[in-house]
C-alpha cells in the first residue's frame, strides 16, 4: 500500500490497551499515508469509535461534527481512584449507595453543569499539563468547566458496578461524572469501563478493528459533516475555486455560514464561507 495516495474518512473501533496514538500510527502504516489526524482521542482503557481523516482531508477536521457524544459505561461503587478510573490507585473507599440514590444524583448530573476536570487529565494550568503534576505528587487547582449531559440511561446494576449510556457534549469527562456520581450518591465511585459508541452522526458499528484498516474502508469526509450545505459548481467555478477565488453564491438559496462546493460528479472541491452574496473559499482539497 505503500507510495499510493489514501484520502478520506476511516472509522476506528479502538481496543482497550491501546492507544489513540497508536491507533492512528497503525492507521498511517497500513494506508502508506502519514498525513492522518483524529477528531478526538480516547483515553488507553477505554475502547470504540476513533474518527480519522486521512490525507489532504485532515484539513476538514474543524468541520467534523462531533456531537453529541454517546458512550457505554461502567461505573464501579465503593471506591474513588486518583484518576477517577479503573488505572489509578483507591483514594477513598464508602459504602455501596442505593438505587434511589443513585438516581437522584444521575438527575443532578443532567444538563449544563460545572464539572472539574480529572486529576490525570490534559487540562492546562499555567502552561502546564494536570497529568504531569500529579504524576509528581502535586497538587493542581483545576478550575470548573462548562459541560452538558443531555441524557442518562440506565442499563443494569450488577453487584457493585452499574452500566449505563451517557449523551454528553464534547469536553464531557466520563470519568469525573463517575467520580461525582459516587460523591452525590453518597459513596465512591469511579469508571471501570468506557466505550464511545458513537461521536455525531457516526457510530462504532460502522467503523473497522484498529488492526484491519485497509484504503477500501476510507469513505468520504463529507459523511463526517451530513448537515453542511451543498452547492454544486459550474466548471468555471471549480477552476476559480482551486485558486483561492470566491463565487457567487448566485440568488442565496443556500442560508448558511459555511457550505462545501462540489464539482458535478459530486466530489468535494472546497469548504467555504458566506461574503456577502459570496462563497469564500477556507478549505480547498483540489489542486489548481
Amino acid at each position: 500500500m505503500a507510495g499510493t495516495r489514501s484520502e478520506g474518512l476511516l472509522l476506528v473501533d479502538k481496543p482497550a490497551g491501546m492507544t489513540s496514538h497508536d491507533a492512528v500510527n497503525r492507521a498511517r502504516r497500513a494506508l502508506g499515508e502519514r498525513r492522518i489526524g483524529h477528531a478526538g482521542t480516547l483515553d488507553p482503557f477505554a475502547t470504540g469509535l476513533l474518527v480519522l481523516l486521512v490525507g489532504k482531508a485532515t484539513r476538514l477536521l474543524p468541520y467534523v461534527e462531533g456531537e453529541p457524544k454517546v458512550y457505554e459505561a461502567t461505573i464501579r461503587f465503593g471506591a474513588e481512584t486518583d484518576t477517577d478510573d479503573l488505572t489509578g490507585s483507591v483514594s477513598a473507599h464508602a459504602n455501596v449507595p442505593a438505587p434511589e440514590q443513585v438516581e437522584r444524583a444521575i438527575a443532578l448530573l443532567t444538563g449544563e453543569l460545572e464539572q472539574v476536570p480529572p486529576a490525570y487529565s490534559a487540562k492546562q494550568v499555567d502552561g502546564r499539563r494536570a497529568y504531569s503534576a500529579a504524576r509528581r505528587g502535586e497538587t493542581m487547582v483545576l478550575a470548573p468547566v462548562a459541560v452538558r449531559v443531555h441524557d442518562w440511561k440506565v442499563r443494569q446494576w450488577r453487584g457493585e458496578e452499574l452500566d449505563v449510556v451517557v449523551t454528553c457534549a464534547g469536553g464531557t469527562y466520563v470519568r469525573a461524572l463517575a467520580r461525582d456520581l459516587g460523591r452525590l450518591a453518597g459513596s465512591a465511585a469511579h469508571l471501570s469501563a468506557l466505550r464511545r459508541a458513537r461521536s455525531g452522526p457516526l457510530t462504532v458499528a460502522e467503523a473497522t478493528p484498529a488492526s484491519e484498516p485497509e484504503a477500501s474502508m476510507l469513505r468520504p469526509a463529507l459523511d463526517a459533516m451530513p448537515s453542511l450545505a451543498r452547492a454544486t459548481l459550474e466548471p468555471d467555478d471549480v477552476e476559480r475555486v482551486t485558486r483561492g477565488l470566491p463565487v457567487s453564491a448566485g440568488d442565496a438559496a443556500i442560508d448558511a455560514r459555511c457550505c462545501a462546493l462540489l464539482d458535478r460528479a459530486g466530489s468535494l472541491v472546497a469548504i467555504a464561507e458566506r461574503s456577502g452574496g459570496w462563497w469564500q473559499p477556507k478549505v480547498v482539497l483540489r489542486e489548481a
